[in-house]
């Protein structure tokens, strides 16, 4: 029987004693490309405060006395596994796809398209319909043989006769998880109603224990938060609701959960990070954090937490890059980006350095202000450098739509990894955008493409035989578009779906995008 004792803990001052890891409740080896023989010793990085975090209080309540807190392997088990389960790839949040192809690539050719259904309840917030919004990214996993067969033996895995190895998953503004044969396009197992709208990614658990986390985006109908899908058992499982101490009262979830050794991390929109022990079908409520600067209210993270080693970084939409010792919570180091940050931090490991790169929107300034993309020291918060320019609010039909950086980055590679790229809202001349190339090294702007309307989809890379990185990125008017990432020389351009806020996976050639509206596109990039 497990006892749970609360310990809360209001902190503001500096430690820098170093911990030495100690093993906690180890994760057994599962039917899975993960194993002991392949979990490598890394070293942790230090419990360690900074001065930036004196400005800030924070608070720390650790529910599973059980269970050590200390991380117990640091190695990715999400790079051991054939596929995508999370947001942007990795922990890194660096969206390595691997896309190939072959020669310069000039055209983007639809292999299938899917249809969600449409949840048209009326909410104070509107009607969500169906397809992805933001970040809304599918999941992609290539099935080992022996999980293929425990699926097909559950008799409640609600498969279809499509279900095969390769699947892909998202979530859906229609209030429902979907699951699709990745050759085909066609339904792989019946989709699971998770009674609310989701805007984020979902995530698969790497341990191929069966648990798919979901954020339920949009409360439409009561209770929503956090849940738990279980694919043996084609259910939710678990559930983790509103709660009346959070500092912040919106209880969305759009953030992509992480799994880091025996446990999984889960940002919320109410200004809490949660820490779940997870081992075979348990799921424990370890500890949680909630912080905020003083005198102000608490703010909401809808970014996804990137993970270096036993560091986690969080934007919040206050504007603060967050870092965290994932082992007990503390902050390490807190910057303030001056803005609503949502994008995801995105980790660049150098063999001298390791940096996080994260941009900001210009909303609580006003109708007009600055947007920043800054270039951070990973282990102590400091600037590198810090691109700013002018960026304003677009006013239509009573509503408005903020400026700046709504999607996350991604790093050069081949020929351009002197490169990172992200897409950019100016609406400098109606509701439009750029595509960005940024210096790495110094911030300079290296070219920017004007798009046919602003973007919220996160852009993803290929590389041909050669080495030649091509960027492949839509719009919120629909277009999809193909650059050359050397020059940033429109290669395609052509208006295809309603509205793409939700940002692609890559595997192979080909990108799996949804959009609002109800459809889903397999797109071939190249012949």
């Amino acid at each position: 029987m497990k006892n749970i004792l609360v310990i809360t803990t209001l902190l503001f001052c500096l430690s820098c004693q170093g911990k030495t890891q100690q093993p906690a409740d180890t994760i057994p080896e599962q039917d899975t490309v993960i194993s002991e023989t392949v979990q490598k010793i890394i070293p942790q990085l230090p419990d360690t405060q900074f001065v930036s975090v004196n400005n800030y209080e924070y608070e720390i309540k650790i529910l599973d006395t059980v269970h050590s807190g200390e991380i117990d392997t640091l190695t990715s088990f999400l790079d051991q596994v054939d596929g995508f389960l999370t947001f942007r790839g990795n922990g890194l949040r660096n969206a390595d796809f691997s896309g190939t192809v072959s020669g310069t690539p000039d055209t983007v050719v639809i292999e299938w398209t899917f249809s969600t259904d449409m949840d048209n309840t009326d909410t104070k917030y509107g009607r969500w319909g169906g397809g992805t919004g933001w970040t809304g990214q599918p999941l992609y996993i290539n099935w080992q043989d022996s999980m293929v067969e425990k699926f097909k033996n559950s008799h409640s895995a609600q498969l279809t006769a499509d279900f095969s190895n390769k699947e892909i998953m998202f979530g859906s503004l229609a209030s429902k998880v979907y699951f699709l044969n990745f050759e085909t396009g066609k339904k792989s197992r019946e989709p699971i109603d998770v009674n609310n709208p989701i805007k984020g990614t979902i995530s698969l658990d790497p341990l191929m224990n069966g648990k798919l986390y979901v954020g339920q985006g949009v409360p439409a109908r009561l209770p929503y938060g956090q849940i738990t899908l279980d694919l043996f058992q084609h259910t939710v499982k678990n559930t983790k609701m509103a709660e009346e101490s959070a500092w912040r009262g919106w209880h969305a979830s759009d953030s992509s959960p992480i799994r880091v050794g025996q446990f999984i991390f889960r940002p919320s929109e109410n200004g809490t990070i949660y820490k779940y022990w997870v081992q075979d079908t348990v799921e424990i409520l370890h500890s949680q954090m909630k912080y905020r600067k003083k005198g102000f209210g608490g703010p909401g993270m809808e970014s996804s937490m990137a993970v270096y080693r036993n560091y986690g970084y969080v934007a919040d939409n206050h504007g603060n890059i967050v870092c965290i010792n994932l082992n007990n919570l503390k902050p390490v180091w807190i910057y303030n980006n001056h803005d609503d940050s949502d994008a995801t931090p995105v980790i660049e490991e150098t063999d001298s350095a390791v940096y996080v790169y994260s941009g900001c929107e210009m909303d609580r300034q006003g109708a007009q202000g600055k947007s920043h993309f800054v270039k951070l020291n990973a282990l102590t918060g400091e600037n590198v450098w810090d691109y700013s320019e002018d960026a304003k609010k677009f006013q239509t039909g009573g509503k408005h739509f903020d400026g700046g950086y709504y999607a996350t980055a991604l790093l050069g590679k081949g020929n351009c990894d002197s490169l990172i790229f992200v897409d950019y809202v100016a609406n400098d001349d109606g509701q439009n955008g750029y595509f960005y190339a940024f210096n790495k090294k110094d911030g300079t702007l290296k070219y920017k493409t004007k798009l046919k309307c602003y973007s919220w989809s996160s852009p993803v890379g290929f590389l041909n035989e050669t080495g030649e990185m091509f960027v492949l990125t839509g719009d919120t008017k629909g277009y999809v578009y193909l650059f050359d990432g050397k020059t940033g020389k429109i290669l395609f351009s052509r208006l295809i779906g309603i509205n793409f806020e939700s940002s692609p996976v890559v595997v192979g050639n080909c990108a799996i995008i949804g959009s609002r509206g109800n459809k889903i596109y397999k797109l071939r990039v190249g012949n």
